[in-house]
């Protein structure tokens, strides 16, 4: 994965560190089990003192993103029950085939659905549920999701355990944004699928733009989420713009607009894209990566081979 950091930009290295190795693993260019580098090697390579390679190491390791193998290094953390929900999904598709091929063969339907008996009880997903607390972030997410997906998808705060087996029964699929994904297996019924959405990678997104080439033109910043506008302020300096070359507008509040002509380019979420003004290139950032999209596409796929 590559790294930018900026001496000069505002923030400071170790929290440029720690947002662009989350934001690395939330979009899978850091995948579980990868080795970081070492302590030594990041401080050379970005001539940055140890001491605060170290602790931005820490924090990832208290923050759960990161952990440390003693005599072998630092390491991004395994995401528990992903292979296992991996697996699920796939014995899903393997019967809905079953039934696909029983079918244009004329197979007698009566053995298939004794050996089947208790998966037919069960109430076909037939939607998707996108579960986030973070009305600003559910509301890209959702956004997002409906256009790429014919399926109908709905979204809730997230609720206990009660509600989500509830969601369950009626024919929800779980939707869940990685930093949530503990949590909500941790709250929904045993047996339940849960989809994982991987977060599009910045770096990637961004590669074409970075680092600065004409620092002294204005680049807006937009969008109703705040962390939205954190992280791009973080990666934005990290990568050699200037404090004063950047323009941020919080889209939940008044006159937003104002100065967006002015500026060269405006990066924002896929959300408020549309309501730029007109003037500026505008770079709208898709939150969902594109694997995610193709994941749900087949599971819908599925769907639409269940028998009636």
């Amino acid at each position: 994965m590559r790294l930018w950091l900026s001496h000069a930009g505002g923030v400071p290295l170790r929290e440029q560190l720690v947002t662009q190795i989350v934001l690395g693993v939330l979009s899978g260019d850091l995948r579980p089990g990868s080795r970081l580098p070492s302590t030594r090697e990041l401080a050379r390579r970005y001539q940055v003192h140890p001491n605060t390679v170290s602790a931005a190491y820490q924090q990832l390791e208290q923050e759960r993103w990161v952990e440390s193998r003693r005599g072998s290094g630092v390491y991004v953390r395994a995401r528990q029950g992903e292979d296992l929900a991996t697996r699920g999904l796939a014995l899903d598709h393997l019967i809905a085939n079953l039934f696909h091929a029983a079918r244009r063969l004329g197979a007698p339907m009566a053995a298939l659905q004794k050996r089947l008996q208790r998966w037919l009880d069960q109430q076909p997903p037939d939607h998707f549920l996108l579960l986030e607390p973070d009305e600003e972030l559910r509301a890209i997410a959702l956004a997002e999701l409906r256009a790429a997906l014919p399926l109908r998808v709905a979204a809730a705060a997230l609720g206990g355990s009660r509600a989500l087996a509830v969601h369950v029964k009626d024919g929800a699929v779980p939707v869940v944004l990685p930093s949530k994904a503990e949590r909500v297996r941790k709250l929904l019924p045993p047996g339940a699928d849960c989809v994982v959405l991987q977060v599009r990678s910045v770096p990637l997104s961004l590669l074409q733009w970075l680092p600065a080439r004409k620092p002294d033109q204005l680049v807006g910043v937009v969008s109703r989420w705040p962390d939205f506008l954190r992280s791009a302020r973080t990666m934005l300096l990290a990568a050699g713009f200037d404090t004063d070359a950047l323009l941020f507008r919080d889209a939940r509040k008044p006159a937003w607009q104002k100065g967006l002509r002015e500026c060269a380019a405006v990066v924002c979420d896929s959300l408020v894209a549309a309501r730029i003004p007109p003037g500026p290139k505008v770079i709208p950032f898709a939150l969902i990566a594109e694997q995610s999209l193709a994941e749900l596409r087949q599971y819908q796929h599925f769907l639409g081979q269940r028998p009636s």
